[in-house]
């Protein structure tokens, strides 16, 4: 039961963790923020880039979009959440929402990019996902509880793997 649980929350969150792993991949140089400061501080800094914004919505949609061509194909006693266009383009673009979001909360309360704030940076992008996706599907809740109790483990052995693989400057 826990197994087809599990199964069914990556199948659901799998174009959302897309999303929000590539920015970090695509190593971009152009701020989203354009080096503008609020209340005298950056409001995002330069972590958060035009070049992975793009690619974390490009790649998460193709991961969803090739989702949605294989759902009719998957085993019906999986019992796959549905997937659709929408929710996939929901769920990338809340993640990459809440992931500026979690940046400019960040910088309005001194951590500076990089930096680690615990549960802010592994929920945030989840919660913001979950927001969108809500408008146009019913989101299971033991989908939404395994999910955050998974996503801040999954995030910190994905950073350690980045880091291995110098996409990070730090482990966290």
């Amino acid at each position: 039961m826990v197994l087809m649980l599990l199964g069914q929350a990556i199948w659901f969150i799998a174009s959302a963790y897309v999303a929000n792993a590539f920015p970090t991949v695509t190593k971009g140089k152009i701020p989203l923020d354009r080096g503008k400061m609020f209340r005298g501080r950056r409001v995002l800094g330069n972590s958060k880039t035009v070049e992975g914004t793009f690619a974390g919505l490009v790649f998460g949609i193709f991961i969803g979009f090739l989702q949605v061509g294989l759902q009719p194909k998957m085993p019906p006693e999986l019992s796959l959440p549905v997937l659709t266009l929408s929710v996939v383009v929901l769920l990338c673009v809340g993640t990459i929402v809440g992931d500026i979001a979690g940046s400019f909360i960040k910088r309005r309360i001194g951590i500076k990019p990089g930096d680690p704030a615990i549960l802010l940076d592994q929920l945030g992008f989840l919660i913001f996902a979950f927001l969108f996706a809500s408008a146009v599907t019913t989101i299971d809740i033991g989908i939404i509880v395994l999910l955050v109790i998974l996503t801040p483990l999954l995030h910190v052995l994905t950073n350690i793997f980045g880091y291995a693989l110098n996409l990070k400057e730090h482990p966290w």
